[in-house]
């Protein structure tokens, strides 16, 4: 069992997050993502913005045409939905103080409205449910296509979260872009948190030199007011199997992962370990790519 590292003295100097953006669900309750969402925007006193998509069904292109027009049902049915979804957001964001919502149907895939809209958005908090084919409903925008086109960090919020707490922070480190990355955006949470714990996964032999990588991550994290106990993980079982495990034991509130994958004709294949905290897991993961 690793021991939680000790709890930080308060910052004056820590970083903060001035714009959040919530990808809503139309059509389907957000109470437990917006209640994530609420408690991140009041921990930062952020402004909130709130986006919904969902793309035309009738192929975008049609012999070259051009983008095609939604069917007055289609377009009736989702104004009426994501009207919906602008009164829950709205309701559950009545404690913060700039709201926005921004809404639209596309020709193309959803995510790709969402992704430029994130252009003025630090985070972007998304729902993630494994009964959802697996990530969105039909139609909406998918969590692997976002990390791939946002440029900005993505936090998903797992079905049967109640709200986010600031208390354990469990870092999954790898010494690739991808993990330093998600290191560098989550700064703004390990700041706030009440405890970090970085880990490594190490094959047999490597131990030695993940924990010389792991000490650099800890003395980076020190200069940044972030007091992390940093560990290398032997790998047991699967990597992904651990780690989960471990944010289990440590009742961790957020897993933070860089997210490994490729693209290929708007598919996403996350790397495996990634792929699987979000999907199958039970807490906030935030991730990068």
């Amino acid at each position: 069992m690793i021991a939680p590292a000790a709890e930080p003295r308060d910052r004056e100097d820590s970083l903060t997050l001035r714009t959040v953006m919530v990808c809503m669900r139309v059509g389907r309750p957000n109470a437990e993502l917006l209640s994530v969402a609420a408690d991140v925007a009041g921990r930062f006193a952020s402004r909130v913005i709130g986006v919904a998509a969902r793309q035309v069904s009738t192929p975008a292109y049609v012999r070259g045409s051009g983008p095609v027009e939604p069917h007055d049902y289609e377009s009736r049915k989702f104004s009426e939905q994501a009207a919906a979804a602008e009164k829950e957001f709205r309701a559950a964001m009545s404690s913060v103080e700039t709201l926005e919502w921004r809404m639209q149907m596309t020709s193309g895939p959803a995510c790709g409205y969402v992704a430029d809209e994130a252009r003025s958005a630090d985070l972007v908090i998304a729902p993630i449910d494994i009964r959802d084919r697996p990530f969105f409903p039909s139609g909406q925008a998918e969590v692997g296509d976002l990390l791939m086109r946002l440029g900005r960090p993505v936090m998903t919020a797992p079905a049967g979260v109640a709200g986010f707490k600031f208390r354990q922070a469990l870092v999954c480190s790898k010494d690739v872009r991808e993990a330093r990355r998600a290191l560098a955006d989550s700064l703004p949470f390990l700041q706030a948190m009440q405890r970090v714990n970085v880990v490594e996964v190490a094959e047999a032999g490597t131990a030695e030199d993940v924990g010389r990588r792991l000490n650099d991550v800890k003395a980076w994290l020190a200069r940044h007011g972030v007091d992390a106990a940093c560990d290398v993980l032997p790998i047991k079982a699967g990597a992904a199997f651990e780690l989960a495990a471990l944010a289990s034991d440590l009742k961790a509130d957020l897993i933070v992962a860089g997210a490994f994958g490729h693209s290929r004709l708007r598919e996403w294949a996350f790397g495996g370990v990634t792929r699987d905290l979000i999907l199958r897991g039970d807490r906030c993961v935030l991730s990068s790519h």
